[in-house]
C-alpha cells in the first residue's frame, strides 16, 4: 500500500478559535454546520479548513516539540489562486477589510504569475495569487 495522493484537510491550531471564524466569515467563506469557538470547519474546493486549538493539536501533533511562539511564522503558506490576474488585487483588498495583515503586495513574479500575501489575525500567511492557466484563463 501506499499513501493516497490527495489532500483532505488543512488544520490551523488556533490561539483563538472564535477570532479566526469571524474572520474567515469576513472573507465571505461558509462554514459548516455544527461549528462553534472550540472547532470551526469550512469547504474550500475539495479540502476542508479547520481550525482547531492549538493546544490541543501541539498535544496531538507535535507532543515532544516547543509550542510556537506568538507572532511566529510556521514555514508554511496557503494559497488562494484566482481565473485573471485583476482578481488578485480585489481579492487583496477584500482579505484587508475583513481584518488581514498586508505582508507583501501583489506584485508581478519571477515564475510568470502575480501575487502577494497577507497574514490572517494569527500570522498564517496566505498567498493571493493567478497562475497562468491554472484555472482555465
Amino acid at each position: 500500500m501506499t499513501v493516497p495522493q490527495r489532500l483532505s484537510f488543512v488544520t490551523i491550531g488556533a490561539r483563538d478559535v472564535g477570532r479566526l471564524r469571524a474572520f474567515y466569515a469576513a472573507w465571505g467563506w461558509c462554514e459548516r454546520d455544527g461549528g462553534s469557538d472550540a472547532f470551526a470547519q469550512f469547504d474550500v474546493g475539495g479540502v476542508r479548513l479547520a481550525l482547531f486549538p492549538l493546544a490541543q493539536l501541539h498535544a496531538e501533533a507535535a507532543p515532544d516539540a516547543a509550542p510556537p511562539e506568538p507572532g511566529t511564522w510556521s514555514g508554511v503558506t496557503l494559497a488562494v489562486n484566482v481565473a485573471a490576474r485583476a482578481e488578485v488585487d480585489a481579492a487583496f483588498t477584500a482579505a484587508l477589510a475583513a481584518g488581514a495583515t498586508p505582508v507583501s503586495p501583489p506584485v508581478a513574479r519571477e515564475w510568470g504569475g502575480y501575487s502577494g500575501y497577507v497574514a490572517d489575525p494569527e500570522g498564517t500567511r496566505w498567498e493571493l495569487a493567478w497562475l497562468p492557466g491554472l484555472l482555465g484563463d
